[in-house]
């Protein structure tokens, strides 16, 4: 990933969040006819490994864990929030209009080890693990345990498990770093009067850039 030095993001706790934060993320693989990629639910298990691990699922029918890998690394590529940035919300269009658009963004890419799970104790702790993290947000959350044991176990069968060992983390943070206080301050008022929840997002990141500068 290409990451100029003023959008560069190295603060490892900061990148284990946004993981956190997102839960799902492309993984890509390399096989012997070209790559794979498929979209998936994800937990950062911080406590293992220096860097951490990933776990998650695919389908059992995906072909991605069939096919022998050329080497046993992934990259996996989580996209956080992210808008499109208008020249109008540029004080210098008011000027001399030598301004274009852009797109700003958050993006983490991973590499690590990756190990493709069968065990059903093990399959079963992991979408224990990723339908609790997520039902968090609900007032009455559901729980795997809630189902049927035997419509679970059937469930099991058709899933297989994922585990990413990080060995390299990248956070690319870009949020106007390379433009002055007044210009980013005018683009996040701009977002913020999009009033759609991926630009009040992105507003708030660079409002915290701001402040934590």
């Amino acid at each position: 990933m290409y990451i100029p030095e003023h959008f560069k993001e190295n603060d490892l706790q900061l990148l284990h969040t946004a993981i956190k934060d997102i839960q799902v993320a492309h993984i890509i693989t390399q096989h012997s006819y070209g790559v794979e990629a498929s979209f998936v639910p994800l937990f950062l298990d911080t406590q293992q490994e220096e860097k951490g691990v990933l776990y998650g699922h695919i389908a059992k029918a995906n072909t991605q864990w069939k096919e022998p890998l050329t080497n046993d690394e992934a990259l996996v590529i989580v996209t956080g929030a992210n808008h499109y940035i208008t020249p109008s919300w540029y004080p210098a269009k008011q000027t001399h209009h030598k301004v274009v658009p852009t797109w700003n963004y958050v993006m983490v890419h991973v590499r690590g080890k990756i190990e493709f799970i069968q065990d059903p104790q093990e399959l079963l702790s992991i979408v224990t693990k990723i339908t609790d993290i997520n039902e968090k947000r609900f007032n009455e959350p559901w729980h795997v345990r809630d189902a049927p044991t035997d419509y679970i176990q059937s469930m099991l069968k058709a899933i297989i498990g994922i585990r990413i060992t990080i060995t390299e983390i990248k956070g690319k943070y870009k949020l106007s770093q390379n433009y002055n206080e007044d210009t980013q301050q005018s683009i996040i008022n701009g977002l913020r009067e999009t009033k759609d929840n991926d630009g009040i997002k992105v507003a708030q990141l660079m409002q915290d850039q701001l402040n934590n500068n």
